[in-house]
């Protein structure tokens, strides 16, 4: 009697034919998972009340920083974080007496730029005092309380 091959070619299938199939599969089983996390909801930052932005003034605002703490360097470094925020600090010196709190005084009478001055520093409280012999428009006295947020500073 003779043997019958019929099953031969199925169960004696080459190797290579079996990796193709499963890096197929691998390969579908990849797509599949990326195309479910790109359409995958992604969850949305809670957005809280915070405060409007300030906006830059239109003019240049000259800027004098005086150092009413004991720490060296903080007006400098108030001066470096002012310039970056595109303040023209004209003088930067010490305070003739020393301030637990930052002050920020409009001299010229426009609290706009005061508080653009506030906000770059992340400190301080505004005030209006009219000063027409001195040649800024707001005057920043560095009290106790400034903590600078530069990443690198003195």
């Amino acid at each position: 009697m003779a043997r019958s091959r019929a099953y031969i070619p199925i169960l004696e299938q080459s190797r290579r034919h079996w990796r193709e199939l499963a890096l197929g599969a691998a390969a579908l089983l990849l797509l599949g998972a990326g195309i479910w996390l790109w359409l995958w909801p992604r969850p949305q930052p809670e957005r809280t009340a915070a405060a409007p932005p300030i906006i830059m003034p239109k003019k240049r605002v000259t800027v004098e920083v005086l150092n009413g703490t004991q720490r060296q360097g903080a007006a400098r470094t108030a001066t470096r974080m002012l310039r970056r925020s595109g303040l023209d600090v004209v003088f930067l010196g010490n305070a003739d007496s020393s301030a637990s709190l930052t002050r920020i005084l409009a001299r010229r009478g426009d609290s706009v730029e005061a508080k653009y001055v506030a906000a770059a520093l992340g400190a301080g409280a505004v005030r209006v005092e009219i000063d027409t012999f001195r040649r800024v428009d707001v005057s920043v006295i560095l009290g106790e309380d400034f903590r600078p947020s530069l990443e690198v500073h003195p």
